[in-house]
C-alpha cells in the first residue's frame, strides 16, 4: 500500500501502478501520516511517499511524532536527495563550505523566528539556501529575506535560483543578490545565496573551502 500527496505520487507513478494508492491533497500531512500508521498497525506493508529526503522538511518527523498514538512494530526511513543537494549539483559547488537551509514559509514557523534565523545565518557568513521562497499568498517574503541578508552581503553576491531541479520544466538562473526578486521564483524554487567567498566560474558557482590556502599547488 502506498500513501502520499498527489503531486509526489505522480512522480513515481510507474513504480506504484500495481499498488493500492491513498492520495491526499496539500496541507493534509497529518491525515496521510495517520492513515499510513493505522494501516501499518493492521499488519500491512505501507510506503509513505515524501519528496526529497523524508527527514529534511519531509514526513519522517511527523510520522515518528504520531507513532506515539499509532504504535507500529517497525518504521524504516529511507534517505533521498533533498532539494538543496539537487539544486546545488545543477549549479556547481556552492555548498563546499558551511551553509544554512531556511524555509520562508510561515505556515508552521512564525515570521519573526524566520527573520532571526536569516539574520544569524547572514551575519555568520553561511551560504544560505532558501526553501519555499514565494507562493501566491506570500509574495513579499523573498524580498524581505534579501533585505535582511543585504545587511551583511555585497549586492553583487552570486545567487542561483533553481526551479524543479531534475524534473520537467527545470529552470536555472544565475544572478546577483540585488536582482533575485526580479526573477521568477516559486514554491518549486530553491534560492542559493553565496557567502562572501562564493564566486562564479562560467556557468557554475563555487564556494572555496580553503584548499587554495592550504595546498597552493593544487589550484595553481
Amino acid at each position: 500500500m502506498v500513501v502520499g500527496y498527489s503531486t509526489y505520487l505522480s512522480l513515481v507513478e510507474d513504480l506504484v501502478r500495481d499498488k493500492t494508492i491513498y492520495s491526499f491533497g496539500m496541507t493534509q500531512e497529518v491525515e496521510r501520516c495517520s492513515l499510513a500508521l493505522r494501516l501499518a498497525g493492521e499488519g500491512r506493508v505501507v510506503t509513505l511517499v515524501s519528496s526529497g529526503d523524508p527527514g529534511i522538511y519531509g514526513m519522517a518527523g511527523l510520522v515518528l511524532e504520531l507513532a506515539r498514538k499509532h504504535p507500529v512494530d517497525d518504521i524504516e526511513i529511507l534517505p533521498g536527495i533533498t532539494a538543496i543537494s539537487a539544486c546545488a549539483a545543477r549549479v556547481g559547488a556552492p555548498l563546499m563550505h558551511d551553509f544554512a537551509v531556511i524555509s520562508l514559509s510561515d505556515l508552521l514557523t512564525p515570521w519573526n523566528v524566520i527573520e532571526e534565523r536569516l539574520e544569524c545565518a547572514a551575519r555568520g557568513d553561511f551560504v544560505i539556501a532558501l526553501y519555499n521562497p514565494r507562493s501566491k499568498k506570500r509574495t513579499e517574503h523573498i524580498e524581505r529575506a534579501v533585505q535582511i541578508i543585504r545587511r551583511h552581503r555585497s549586492p553583487t553576491t552570486p545567487v542561483a535560483v533553481v526551479t524543479s531541479a531534475f524534473r520537467k520544466g527545470e529552470t536555472i538562473i544565475l544572478t546577483e543578490l540585488d536582482d533575485v526578486a526580479a526573477h521568477p521564483v516559486s514554491m518549486l524554487s530553491v534560492v542559493i545565496v553565496g557567502n562572501s567567498q562564493t564566486r562564479r566560474e562560467g556557468n557554475y558557482l563555487v564556494t572555496p573551502r580553503g584548499y587554495d590556502r592550504k595546498y597552493e599547488e593544487v589550484v595553481e
